[in-house]
């Protein structure tokens, strides 16, 4: 019975436990499958064979579904990409057509409407807001440029949002009630996370930190680093196991990656830092078409985003990281507040400071773009008992929100013109 009971709520966290959870989920999944499956149906940009890499917006989508990915950053994902084409294929009839197009999209689309579907949860179950706040940050969530791209992509990023989402909820929840993270679901989120991107691994060790007591009680110092140990070895002997236990092609290839993805460009670094790692995964930029090749004699047309081209995006973002960092300081000895800022700051570190793929960081969104409706959320929070003071919060979310509709809407269009002129 206890292990009945257990299956059950691990459902009842990752699907609609309520009606009301159910019309979310069912609202972005709807929305978002209406869009994904158009473009499976009309356009052949979401897999084409001929097409490994940089069809738009530095994607790797032949590249991701055929293998997973670089093995040295997406250690595991070849395991997972794997069992997802079987499927498209054994669907399809073994066909790349646009059956196994659609079937790429709606997995897609099943990862993101989940994703949303946990940040709603979050805000419900961990701030308990009111419903309409809950809904006014999930739709202002879901049009991120992340969101709606992830949404139909076939890539990495697009189940590391959702594994993210789910393992930020749940140990939000066990730090809440002060009980400990089960050794055997750090491992899972160890591995699944990991797995899918390597730098992640570290943010499933972070809420550990945070769990009441611990530095006081030598029995739970040692269950959270038995933990930690167990979930590194069991990550470490997949990895190696993934490469036959050529470790040394780990240093050669992460080294070849970073000397490949950190060179700095024209761009100056606060304007990449501004547009591409904190802008573009919210708002869309301008788009730049670029001349591409598979290596085999095939040309085709490339779509990149551009940095902003007027000061108005620039406010936006600005606005933004402004109401995040007064969030982080109304909330400042919050525990699960600290738990977000630090998970954000992993990614900071890596493309910000580091400079690891900065001038195309919006496409790793999946990494951290939730943190901004949860600190949002425990924004409004900080001001539940001041009426004004979140009247005049609501308002400020709501003209964000109705700047990026519009804006990603009318990009979105020009996304579709590039479409028909080079994907139909």
């Amino acid at each position: 019975m206890e292990i009945k009971s257990k299956i059950v709520n691990v459902f009842k966290l990752i699907f609609p436990a309520s009606p009301i959870e159910s019309g979310i989920f069912l609202l972005f999944f709807s929305v978002y499958g209406i869009l994904g499956s158009y473009i499976a149906i009309n356009y052949t940009v979401i897999f084409d064979s001929r097409i490994p890499w940089d069809a738009y917006f530095s994607f790797d989508n032949k590249s991701i579904v055929m293998s997973g990915g670089s093995f040295e950053r997406h250690p595991l994902s070849y395991y997972f990409f794997n069992w997802l084409r079987s499927l498209a294929l054994y669907i399809s009839g073994g066909k790349t057509d646009t059956t196994f197009r659609l079937v790429l999209a709606w997995f897609s689309n099943l990862a993101v409407s989940l994703s949303i579907l946990q940040i709603f949860k979050y805000l419900k179950n961990i701030i308990k807001l009111p419903f309409k706040v809950n809904l006014l940050l999930v739709i202002f969530f879901s049009f991120f440029s992340t969101s709606i791209i992830l949404s139909f992509t076939p890539e990495n990023f697009t189940y590391t949002l959702f594994l993210l989402t789910l393992f930020n909820h749940y140990s939000a929840l066990k730090v809440q009630k002060e009980q400990q993270i089960p050794a055997l679901a750090l491992i899972f989120a160890g591995v699944s996370i990991g797995g899918l991107t390597v730098t992640n691994i570290v943010k499933v060790f972070i809420p550990v930190g945070f769990q009441r007591g611990l530095f006081k009680d030598r029995k739970k110092i040692g269950h959270a680093i038995l933990s930690i140990i167990l979930t590194c070895i069991c990550f470490a002997l997949l990895y190696l196991n993934r490469i036959n236990f050529k470790y040394e092609n780990i240093f050669h290839r992460t080294n070849e990656q970073y000397e490949k993805f950190s060179n700095v460009r024209s761009t100056p670094l606060w304007d990449a830092v501004l547009s591409y790692f904190f802008g573009e995964n919210i708002l869309l930029s301008n788009f730049i078409i670029r001349n591409k090749h598979n290596m085999q004699g095939f040309h085709y047309k490339g779509l990149i985003m551009d940095i902003y081209s007027s000061w108005i995006p620039y406010v936006f973002i600005l606005i933004l990281l402004l109401l995040i960092l007064w969030s982080y300081v109304k909330n400042i000895k919050n525990k699960l507040v600290h738990i977000l800022v630090i998970s954000f700051m992993v990614d900071i570190i890596i493309h910000c400071i580091l400079k690891f793929g900065i001038h195309t960081s919006y496409i790793y969104g999946g990494h951290f773009v939730f943190v901004y409706p949860l600190l949002l959320g425990w924004l409004f929070y900080a001001y539940r008992k001041s009426s004004k003071a979140f009247s005049v919060l609501t308002i400020t979310v709501i003209f964000l929100s109705v700047y990026l509709v519009i804006n990603n809407i009318i990009r979105m269009s020009e996304f579709f013109v590039f479409l028909d002129q080079n994907y139909q």
